[in-house]
């Protein structure tokens, strides 16, 4: 598994999406909040992921991109955690709490804290 981020692997499903916000489980390690649901995906993939930034908290447009290309270069590099480990297709979205501007390696540390808690929560299943 190499360190892409394929077409295959986004989120765009809205039915999926809306599902995920009514079914899904969560695991949060502040500022990033994980939803995954188990599903079966259209496509061979075990993972579909999307990020979301809240316009509530970010009115601009610019910083709202800008924290969505730092979860997804994140993730991105970080995705063999999960990828190699768990059984089954889940659908990912990713939220972004916070209410200031972060760095990539605060997003890092927090996104790669919320997929070891995931990984922890299925084996625990």
């Amino acid at each position: 598994m190499g360190l892409s981020f394929p077409k295959k692997e986004k989120l765009k499903s809205k039915k999926l999406i809306d599902q995920l916000f009514v079914d899904g489980k969560s695991v949060s390690n502040y500022p990033i909040k994980l939803l995954y649901l188990k599903t079966e995906l259209p496509f061979d993939v075990p993972i579909q992921t999307g990020v979301t930034v809240p316009k509530k908290n970010f009115k601009s447009a610019v910083k709202r991109n800008r924290i969505k290309r730092l979860m997804r270069e994140s993730y991105r590099l970080n995705k063999a955690l999960v990828f190699n480990n768990s059984k089954g297709s889940f659908a990912f979205l990713f939220l972004y709490l916070g209410k200031e501007m972060p760095d990539y390696p605060l997003v890092e540390k927090n996104l790669t804290a919320a997929l070891h808690k995931f990984k922890k929560k299925i084996n625990d299943e």
